[in-house]
């Protein structure tokens, strides 16, 4: 029990320094820069932002909430967690729409890069239309699914395979629902003509 007790310490000891080396200290709200340090802030348009600084740009790990005055529209509310760089959305993070517009209650877990999603991500399609149960796990690029991914409907039908602009082009499966298969080139959202993907030959 003695040995059990000393190895879980060994254990948890690096982690909760590990944590601890990561805190930032709060910023000294009387100088005139923020520099890797951790504070609170609220501009005049109602953005809050809580998180890491650097250079009195938000930087590292932070929570941003859109703002509901000047022109901030129907985003109002929307939620940003996750990682920023000079000010910017970049890094994983987890974006909830939560303003009155039809994206409410959608969802994305991913990448960003310059403050819009590229890379790989995760969008849940939650809010009440058409598409809600949906959800798209694949490849984004400036805000679209863009590269391969796979698009799953509340139907149970799913697409695997190449999108361009938010729609399916390229090479693609759509699985109907009852399992039949339509393998093949599609542009536009559209199907084209029927050609399986080529597999490498073996020697």
């Amino acid at each position: 029990m003695k040995k059990l007790l000393v190895t879980l310490s060994i254990l948890i000891s690096p982690i909760c320094l590990a944590t601890y080396s990561w805190a930032l200290p709060n910023c000294n709200k009387q100088e005139n820069v923020w520099n890797n340090c951790y504070s609170v802030y609220t501009w005049k348009n109602g953005d809050y932002y809580e998180g890491d600084w650097k250079n009195n740009k938000m930087h590292g790990n932070g929570s941003f909430v859109v703002g509901n005055l000047g022109d901030q529209g129907t985003n109002a509310g929307d939620k940003f967690v996750g990682a920023f760089k000079n000010g910017k959305r970049n890094g994983f993070a987890t974006y909830y729409h939560l303003g009155d517009n039809k994206f409410k209650g959608d969802i994305y877990k991913g990448n960003y890069k310059e403050n819009k999603k590229n890379g790989y991500g995760t969008y849940y399609y939650l809010a009440n239309n058409s598409s809600k149960g949906d959800i798209y796990k694949g490849q984004f690029k400036d805000n679209l699914s863009h590269g391969k991914g796979t698009y799953s409907w509340a139907s149970g039908a799913k697409y695997i395979g190449e999108f361009k602009g938010d729609k399916r082009s390229g090479q693609g499966k759509y699985i109907f629902p009852n399992g039949k298969i339509k393998e093949g080139i599609w542009k536009d959202d559209k199907f084209l003509y029927s050609q399986k993907k080529s597999t490498p030959s073996s020697n």
